[in-house]
């Protein structure tokens, strides 16, 4: 069975979201025969390239919060990862385009090791002072998860360079109905929204497994939206 996760790396929510998942994943009797595809979409496709700035003044502005409401924002989220056992800053992270971290996870993925750069990359941006919108930082990480430095600095330079990728996975994701990430497609059975709780996980994999029609599963959970902000309820 395939499991096709569509996710960014500027959400939260997905980042808390992949840990869920793979707790709910361990608890399913099958997890051996599951095949896990990351797929891209982009939160803020619009903003341009080297256009960063700090979260908090993105929230505030998102949302017409002061920077202190803002950081109240950011600490809820923040108690949703330590609850998973995630590291998380609330302060000093940067905000936007995402096309570039992309692009290379689908070099990854060729080259066997997109789950490696996709943990490496979710740790920088939510739990370290890295910033992921930085070139040489995604030539790093790169490295980090096994990729030749070249190949990975010759995929930055050539903004052609699995551009039709990423932008297949968001068609697909369009198709799908997808508005908001993360987003979970099984086996293109059955799908799941937001950051669900593990057990609603492995619920949603054992009625896939069983081969049900293509379904919402579980209550609404906490996602992030194509206009590069995340639905965040202050605590």
């Amino acid at each position: 069975m395939r499991v096709e996760i569509w996710s960014d790396i500027a959400c939260p929510w997905c980042y808390i979201g992949k840990a869920r998942f793979e707790k709910g994943l361990a608890a399913f009797a099958h997890r051996d025969d599951v095949e896990v595809v990351h797929r891209s979409f982009e939160l803020d496709p619009n903003r341009a390239k080297g256009d960063t700035g700090p979260v908090l003044e993105m929230l505030a502005k998102k949302y017409g919060r002061t920077l202190e409401e803002a950081r109240a924002m950011e600490a809820h989220v923040a108690s949703n990862a330590h609850s998973e056992g995630l590291e998380y800053l609330t302060d000093g992270r940067d905000h936007g385009n995402t096309f570039d971290i992309h692009r290379l996870l689908h070099l990854a993925k060729e080259r066997g090791r997109q789950s490696e750069l996709l943990d490496l990359a979710y740790r920088a941006n939510f739990a370290e002072e890295r910033s992921v919108f930085d070139a040489e930082t995604l030539v790093a990480l790169g490295v980090e998860a096994g990729l030749d430095a070249a190949e990975v600095r010759a995929v930055l330079a050539d903004e052609s360079a699995y551009a039709e990728a990423v932008r297949e996975d968001e068609r697909e994701a369009a198709e799908l109905g997808a508005t908001g990430v993360p987003f979970f497609v099984l086996d293109r059975r059955y799908g799941v929204s937001g950051g669900q709780p593990a057990e609603v996980f492995t619920q949603a994999l054992e009625q896939a497994w069983q081969g049900r029609v293509l379904q919402p599963v579980g209550a609404d959970a906490e996602v992030c939206g194509p206009d590069g902000a995340c639905e965040v309820p202050s605590a």
